[in-house]
């Protein structure tokens, strides 16, 4: 799992097809601009997560992104700083960001992920 020339890594579960779907989603939207993301795969790295300060099963239950600066956000500010690197997204980041808006889409956010985790006998 290496970090190359890129301003952000996202940590993605590959093994999951909606990942991998939402991930191809993103490039199209992103074009040119989406150059600058790095995209690793998290199958079979608990130990290089573990080193990075990132939590194996909390991996495959929120996003994580690790910013410019080695910062690795997850949850809701991953996606917000995801969606704020390319323009036609900004929007998208800066409505979930909302207080009003944030928690509710955090809860149904988490909802989904963990029924597609249990349905696929995951966790």
């Amino acid at each position: 799992m290496t970090q190359e020339k890129s301003e952000i890594c996202v940590f993605y579960d590959g093994s999951c097809p909606k990942c991998v779907k939402d991930r191809h989603t993103y490039e199209k939207f992103a074009g040119k601009e989406g150059e600058n993301v790095c995209w690793i795969d998290i199958t079979g790295q608990e130990q290089s997560l573990s080193e990075l300060g990132i939590d194996p099963v909390k991996a495959l239950t929120e996003l994580h992104v690790k910013d410019e600066n080695n910062r690795i956000v997850s949850e809701m500010d991953a996606y917000i700083l995801l969606m704020s690197k390319v323009s036609v997204l900004k929007p998208v980041a800066w409505l979930i960001g909302l207080p009003f808006i944030r928690p509710m889409l955090a809860r149904f956010y988490h909802w989904t992920v963990n029924r597609r985790l249990h349905l696929s006998g995951r966790v």
